[in-house]
Parts: C-alpha cells; structure tokens; sequence
C-alpha cells in the first residue's frame, strides 16, 4: 500500500526519547562531551516501524492531522522519515511538523548562543529537507505543507523556504485547514503561501478528532490554550478550552490497545481542567484520574502544571492529594512535570505574567512559588523549571532576585532551566536576547541554576526517572554527561570572571589617567 498524502517530521521528533520524554529535549541543544551520534541515541532513538515505514509511535501533532484526512476520506499515514522512499513514486504531498524547526525557540537558541554550535534539532531538520528522498519528491512537484507550534519560524527564514520548496506555512492549529489544503492539492488547486488561524477560526470541540494510531509516550491532551494571558507566552492567543473526558478515554484506549505503557496527560496547566476561570475545581479531574486508573495501572504523566495552580488546588480542595492517592494505586511512586517559574522579580512578574499568580497576588510570586515546591516535593512531584533570561524591561535587580529564589528553591528535588527571551505572544515584536547582553548578574544566576541543577539530576535519574536494568547505558551517559557539563560550566565561569576583572582594572586605569589629565 502507497499513500497519496504523507505525513512526517525529521529524527529528533519522530522517536519515543527511550520511554522518556524529556530526554527529548537534549535535541534542543549540541552534542557536548561526546559524539553525535552517542547524543541522538539518547535524545532520539528511530522507533519501531512495518514494512510501510509507519512508526510504532508518532508525535501527537501529527496523529492528528493523520486523523482529519483519514476522516475526511484521504489516503494518508505518518511515515518515518528514513521510508518516505518507499511512497515517493506515488506520493502527492508531505505534510511536515516541528516544534522548533529552525532551532529559534527556547532553549535551542539559548544552547545555539552560549556554545556556538548548532543544535541537533536544526541540524537533524536540514539533513532531513536535503535528503536524496526529498530532493526527489521536489523534482517531481510533490506539494509541501509545513506547521506546528514552530510555523513563526519560516518567516524568519525565507530562503530555506523557497530552497526547499515548501507550497504552505500553516500557522495555529490545523486539523480543518490540512484537510482544505490536501484537497486543493490533490486537485492540483494553487495553495496560499500562509495560512494563521486565528482564535475564530480554530477547531470546534466536535471537530477535533480523535487519532486513529498511537502517540509518543501515550500523550493525550486534556486542554488546549491558557486563560493566564502571560506576554511571553504563544499558547495565551489561542481559545482555552477542556476536551470532554470521552474523547480522552477514547484516545487513551487507541494507545493502550497498540501497546503504549505509559498515559501522558497533556495540558498547558493540568489542574485548569474545566476549571471556574483560573480557580481548580476538584470534580471533573478526580473523575479523569479515576477512570483511567480503573483502565489500567500504566503510569500516569502530566506535561504542565502551573505554580499558582498547585497550591491553590492542595490548599483548597487537597486535590494534589487526592489525585496521586489515584495515580500511586498504580505501577508508579513519583511523577513529573513542566513548571514555569520564569523570574523571581515581584516587578516583572506585575508587567509580564500578572495572572500567573493568580489567584495570588504578583506581589507574593516568591512565596507562592516555594510554596507550590514545598507541595510537589511532598506528594513526590519532580518539576523541570523553566526561567527566562532578558524579560523585556529586566533590570540587573530582578536578575538578583531570581537568584534569590532559585537559591530558596534548592532544597528541593527539581530541574532549573534558564532559557533566553525570545520574542513571541504578545511580546512578539520586541528584541532577542543574545549572548552580547549578559550581565554579570545573568552569569550568577546561571552558575546558581546549574548548580541546582546537577546536584539533583544524578539523585533523579538514578533513583526516579531512569530505573531498571535495561537502560543501565543511558543512566551511566547520563551522568556521565552531568560531571562533564558541570567541569566545563565551572570552567567557563572562572574565564568569564577573568575577563570582567581585567576589564574593571582597565577601566580604573582610564579614569585615573583622565583624572591626571585634567
């Protein structure tokens, strides 16, 4: 069987990261410390496929585009890139999607900018365009269709995207207009260059549809967009709404029935599920958790959880409790998760995310945060921190009080990751933070994040999130890679210390001669 319409991405997400899906994001940065190809079999393992290339497991995204053109008649599968050739004689368009296909989102730039190498998600990416399989299906006017949360980034580079031929840019959520574009495709119809799909436009609860084949890490999602409104976000600009729990059920079914063992809860803040505004309601969640549990004893993941969300949910309803009393009856002690603490400046937490502390007030962030730490850490809920460095209007004090509570937050068990600003939401127009503008505060914070960092990721990989015999290899690279990562941090830092002393000593010597002189 061949497929008219082809759906597919480039190595770094079309993988199950080992079971793992943070070690997903080591795509994000270069191969440090060891070979590339060391590197990618960590971060991205090729996935089981059949004899038609289609993979065990695909990422979420394109699963359902796979569902809106098989409901809407069209002979379509997800292929692994390395068996597009299998199809390519027949084949009419490939629909391609990517997190972050240029490398421009966070934390790729931020690897990019300190290392000076290209990340692996970029370089994977290209390789992937210029294969012998795509030149191919370019040679033969095969339309090419590209989206995803990294759409933005075509805009910023439009050679690569006349060099590769892409026919559309798809821009926001898709699953209606692929199916416009395939059509007008197979018709041989002329496709727009871009295509935004504003807040009006997007999917109804009853049009989006269910997969049809299994996703990566048996990722469902339970909630699309975010009513917190923060400036840096993307995800703020689209229309928040919970999906039924029927149709999670459903979709949680079509991953157990294909052999998934894990349930990944997707959404930008769990415990916003139906909830009354930006307050967590106990019902609907408990009822969720319940059922799936009652289905199966697999894991259960969330992807993300808000910091304002958890405290208000334990101190108001014990309902941190109540659902890992639910989600440990089953195969697993612990469970972890996406947070974004992203400053620690009560001033730039007014400007940029006043609702994220809702329904907090901004000026206690500090406390609500080590406050919502304290809980997770309590109910064994091991969060990977987000920070950004550069916030439009960040002054050298918020940098410092960042600082402050990422030093609070050490004595617990979580990941820290600082990543530079990048322009997107509503701050979409504002500048890049790049290396040039690090102050030395921003070297401190990153030394304290670091620090914390990797005296808890030995403790997590060993003891929680990387246990049994059988992936005893990326335990020890794992680490391995964490003594090698903190030995040149340390380095680097003294380097950079260096330098900024021997610039104040030529900069005293300046003024002083300036002082003589007059």
């Amino acid at each position: 069987m061949v497929y008219d319409v082809v759906i597919t991405t480039d190595r770094t997400m079309m993988s199950d990261h080992h079971k793992h899906e943070f070690l997903g994001f080591m795509t994000t940065g270069p191969a440090i410390g060891m070979p590339e190809s060391i590197w990618k079999w960590i971060a991205a393992p090729k996935p089981k496929v059949d004899k038609l290339g289609r993979p065990k497991v695909a990422t979420y995204g394109l699963r359902k585009i796979e569902a809106a053109l098989i409901n809407a008649g069209i002979n379509a599968s997800v292929i692994d890139p390395d068996h597009i050739n299998k199809h390519i004689d027949t084949v009419k368009v490939i629909m391609i999607g990517h997190h972050d296909f240029f490398a421009y989102g966070p934390p790729s730039s931020e690897w990019w900018t300190i290392t000076g190498k290209e990340p692996i998600n970029r370089v994977s990416f290209r390789k992937f365009m210029e294969s012998p399989s795509m030149q191919k299906a370019r040679e033969k006017g095969v339309k090419i269709i590209v989206g995803g949360p990294a759409a933005w980034q075509w805009l910023w580079s439009l050679d690569e995207w006349k060099k590769w031929g892409v026919s559309t840019v798809v821009d926001g959520e898709a699953e209606n207009v692929s199916v416009e574009l395939v059509k007008k495709a197979l018709k041989g119809e002329e496709l727009p260059d871009y295509v935004f799909i504003g807040p009006n436009d997007v999917p109804s609860l009853n049009e989006i549809p269910i997969i049809k084949h299994a996703s990566v890490n048996g990722l469902v999602e339970i909630m699309r967009g975010c009513p917190r409104g923060c400036k840096f976000c993307s995800v703020t600009l689209r229309p928040w709404r919970s999906i039924p729990p029927e149709k999670v059920i459903e979709e949680i079914k079509v991953n157990l029935n294909e052999g998934v063992d894990q349930i990944l809860l997707h959404s930008e803040d769990v415990f916003l599920y139906y909830a009354d505004g930006i307050r967590p309601q106990p019902e609907k969640l408990i009822k969720l958790h319940s059922t799936i549990r009652e289905m199966s004893s697999l894991p259960i993941a969330w992807s993300h959880a808000s910091l304002a969300a958890v405290k208000y949910a334990e101190e108001t309803h014990k309902l941190v409790s109540k659902l890992t009393d639910i989600m440990y009856s089953g195969d697993q002690d612990f469970l972890g998760v996406e947070i974004g603490l992203e400053t620690g400046s009560v001033k730039l937490a007014k400007k940029i995310m006043p609702a994220k502390s809702a329904p907090y007030a901004a000026e206690n962030w500090p406390d609500i945060a080590e406050s919502a730490f304290s809980i997770l850490a309590d109910h064994y809920i091991i969060p990977a921190v987000t920070l950004i460095i550069g916030l439009p209007e960040e002054e050298p004090d918020d940098v410092m009080a960042t600082t402050e509570l990422v030093e609070r937050l050490r004595p617990y068990r979580s990941l820290i990751v600082p990543m530079f600003f990048v322009p997107m939401g509503v701050l979409k127009n504002r500048d890049w933070f790049k290396k040039n503008l690090l102050r030395r505060e921003h070297i401190e914070l990153l030394k304290v994040t670091l620090n914390h960092s990797t005296y808890w990721a030995k403790d997590i990989v060993s003891k929680f999130y990387i246990k049994g015999f059988q992936y005893g290899p990326v335990r020890f690279l794992l680490n391995y890679l964490v003594d090698y990562i903190q030995k040149k941090a340390n380095a680097a830092a003294k380097e950079v210390e260096r330098y900024w002393e021997e610039n104040e000593k030529n900069n005293v010597a300046i003024i002083s001669q300036t002082s003589t002189i007059a």
